[in-house]
């Protein structure tokens, strides 16, 4: 199938009927990390906070497809820093970065009830380490909305890799045409366009109504 062309909006056919709206977590659903909880990141690994970053998102995504442990994770940000995390240390880094992704969009949560209402099956695609899928899960209903919840963590892919796309087709059981994937990252949105599915890059809540054709 041809993918769509990089407006996102589903310039193909703006009335077409979606089977599935696949949604993204953070920075649709749930906010970006908070300044306030990148700041204490930072602080607690005590070292330049460049380097921090360098080693926190450049070392990440095998922590988010669940090759790694929280734990294992933290020791390689220590390893690239040069430093050395003890085990409450590593405990401590482990909750403030749960706390810092942590915020949600209340609006948006609105928005999935609605569609949830209205009997839209909706279902999520998240790259989201193990320790804060259950957090997520102690502390969101919301989430048993989703008739499928794709955590990077658990399925052994992370966006943009193919084979997260192709994961939750295969679980929902549809042509990646009927699926509208909504993500806030162009890479994210290419990717899943790349597999057939077309894509609308998140901007607003508002925006989003007018393509899901949902009144406010």
């Amino acid at each position: 199938m041809t993918p769509i062309p990089p407006t996102h909006d589903n310039d193909r056919d703006p009335a077409a009927a979606h089977d599935v709206v696949l949604f993204d977590m953070f920075g649709v659903i749930a906010r970006h990390q908070s300044e306030d909880g990148k700041e204490r990141l930072a602080a607690l690994a005590g070292g330049p906070a460049p380097a921090f970053w360098d080693a926190y998102w450049g070392l990440r995504q095998p922590y988010d497809r669940g090759d790694v442990t929280g734990a294992a994770y933290w020791r390689q940000v220590a390893d690239a820093l040069g430093a050395d995390f003890d085990d409450a240390r590593i405990a401590r880094l482990v909750e403030a970065d749960l706390a810092s992704w942590s915020a949600v969009d209340a609006t948006m949560v609105a928005l999935l009830d609605e569609l949830a209402a209205a009997g839209q099956p909706i279902a999520l695609l998240s790259n989201i380490p193990e320790e804060l899928a259950a957090h997520y899960e102690e502390r969101h209903s919301w989430l048993k909305l989703f008739q499928v919840r794709a955590f990077s963590c658990r399925i052994g892919h992370a966006k943009p890799e193919p084979g997260a796309y192709h994961w939750c087709l295969d679980a929902l059981g549809v042509d990646p045409g009927r699926v509208l994937f909504v993500d806030d990252r162009e890479d994210n949105i290419r990717a899943a366009e790349a597999v057939g599915v077309r894509g609308h890059l998140f901007t607003t809540p508002a925006r989003l109504r007018e393509v899901l054709r949902i009144s406010a």
